[in-house]
This record gives structure tokens, sequence and C-alpha cells, in this order.
């Protein structure tokens, strides 16, 4: 059943009269676009029962009751602006740059050069690995030659590669702890470079990488589980007995990569190797990797210049002075260069 109500005063609001419109069984389709609204009015309109009008004659008796806008005006268009659309500036847009798509494109042609390379020197690391074992199994030179081609071979296409204090490295079979700051994915491929036969440190996932992953294997590189304990004192043992029968280490201590460039706390594990063995420590600083390829964009490849600066050999048997004396001269060097 339709029903209207005549209009009545509310003792709450004086001088304010409302009109109520129902359509509990939904038979009359035309009134349900305002059921159960309440319209207010200051002046007592004579009632006229609006519920058996037609659509039509009821919109123009609202509109002359209540003021409402012409229908017959031409409406004039409206652009609703989004939050999202309304925050930062045309530069800041989802879509690529034409400099991010080029070190998109850079980053495939990057991986797709140093698999292929890979593929065919993993094949001669593989034929020469049993002989590798049998009459250098501590230094591994074969294995570094290749890596060292490898790298080489890689970063030659796409960032110019600066050595700095070559003159500082140990000579190559003279066991010593490497240590440098962290930026990049790139760091690697870099530090290969060098044709020193040291042994990375490095998260266990490394490994799992096809190719390139095997080869770290068969380069001997130690794995570390970061958050085990256990891994971590059962990885100081195998670089201790390494160093002490003729090989080197190279340690990253930060533990990690940085994300914005600042030089992190160091890690003391690679001091107290040196410290116990008495080898020397060799502090290298890495300079542009950072920026060619970001920690979590290592899909892409800016263009750029990456300096290694190879600084003088530290001696001491105290871990904690070792690596504050280490971390200086590294925090020092990317101070000076900016």
């Amino acid at each position: 059943m339709v029903y209207s109500s005549s209009y009545f005063q509310l003792s709450a609001f004086k001088g304010l009269y409302c009109s109520t419109y129902k359509d509990p069984t939904k038979t009359h389709l035309e009134h349900n676009g305002i059921q159960n609204h309440v319209f207010f009015s200051k002046t007592i309109i004579p009632y006229k029962s609006q519920c058996f009008l037609h659509t039509r004659e009821r919109l123009a008796s609202m509109s002359a009751i209540y003021k409402l806008p012409n229908q017959n005006k031409k409406s004039r268009p409206v652009i609703v602006r989004s939050e999202i659309a309304g925050t930062g500036s045309p530069e800041t847009s989802y879509q690529l740059s034409e400099i991010q798509l080029v070190s998109k494109i850079r980053g495939i042609c990057f991986y797709t050069v140093t698999s292929f390379v890979a593929i065919f020197l993993f094949v001669a690391m593989v034929v020469g690995h049993p002989f590798v074992l049998l009459r250098d199994r501590y230094q591994r030179n074969f294995h570094n030659f290749i890596a060292k081609i490898w790298a080489s071979m890689t970063i030659a296409p796409f960032f110019r590669l600066k050595i700095q204090g070559y003159e500082n490295l140990p000579p190559k079979d003279s066991p010593a702890v490497y240590v440098s700051n962290h930026q990049s994915f790139l760091d690697m491929y870099t530090l290969l470079t060098l044709g020193r036969n040291f042994k990375f440190v490095s998260k266990t996932a490394i490994f799992l990488y096809p190719v390139v992953g095997w080869a770290m294997f068969l380069l001997g590189t130690i794995p570390l589980k970061r958050m085990d304990r256990k891994s971590q004192l059962q990885t100081l043992k195998r670089c201790m007995e390494l160093v002490k029968a003729g090989g080197s280490v190279f340690f990253f201590p930060e533990g990690t990569r940085s994300r914005d460039g600042s030089l992190g706390t160091f890690k003391k594990g690679a001091f107290s190797i040196a410290a116990k063995t008495g080898v020397p420590v060799v502090p290298i600083t890495l300079v542009g990797t950072g920026n060619i390829m970001p920690a979590g964009m290592e899909g892409t490849l800016n263009a750029g210049t990456v300096k290694i600066v190879i600084h003088q050999p530290v001696v001491g048997d105290n871990p904690d002075i070792l690596c504050s004396k280490v971390r200086n001269v590294i925090a020092d060097e990317l101070d000076r260069l900016g």
C-alpha cells in the first residue's frame, strides 16, 4: 500500500515542516527514488499529495517547492579529480620515462651478455675442475683467470672501469683478507677484474642462480646463512683454514648492500680472521656501482663509471682496532669522492 502524510510541524525544529514518502511494497517504482527521505522547508506549503502524480509532474512540483535547478538548462561539464591524480607533478606519472626505458633495455642486454659468456666459460671451468682440485685446491688460479675474463667481457660494453692504487695489492699468491663497501650486485663483477685469487663469502641464495651460481661454487665461494649463528661460526672456521693454507678471502663487512650509498656498520668477522692469522687486511672502496645498478633495482642498468680505490694494507692483532681503522679509510674515501 502506498501512502503519504500531510505536512506536520516538528517540535524540535520550530518553523520547519517535513513531508515523507514511503513505498513499503515497492509497487510504485516511480516513487522509490525518494522513498524514506525527509525534506524540510521553512514555509508552510499547502498539502498536495504527490504520490499519484506522473513522474514529470512530480519533478516539476518538487522543483517549484524546493527550488531545484531547472532541468531544462544545459548542464556544465564537471571534472572530477582524484587524490592520486592530484598529487605530485607530471614528472611523477606512472609511465616510464625515456631514460628509465633505456635503463631497462640495458639491464636486459647486460644479463643476456653475461649469461651467454658464462655458458661457454662455465664449460671450460667444469672440464678443468678435476685438475684444479688435484693441483691447486686453495688458489684455483685457472678458475679465477676464467672469472676475470667473464667479468671483463660482461662489463666492457656497459660501463667504464677505473682502478686506483693497483700497486697496493699484495702478490697474487700471498694470503690476505680483502674487505670492501657493498653497494650493488655489480660489486662482484667489478672485483673479479682485479685478477686476485680470493674467495668470496656470499649468502647461500647465490648458488641457486643458473650457471653464475654454479660458477661461484667452482670458484670456491664460501656460503653463509646470515641469520644462522651456526652457519656464521662454520664460515669463520672455513675461512681460517683457507687463509692458513695460503688462500685469500673477501668480505663485505656491512653484510648487505647499502640502498642509499652510505657506509653501514662493519661486522668484525673478517678482522678476527686477519688478527688471528697475522695476514694483512686490504681495504677497497667501490664508487659508482650503486648508481649504475642500485640495490633493489637489479633489472635496470644505468650508464656511468665505476672506480675501484685500493688502499694500503692494514696489519694488526686487535680485531676492534683493525675494524675501526679500515672502516675509517673507506669512509674517508667515500666522503672525499662525494
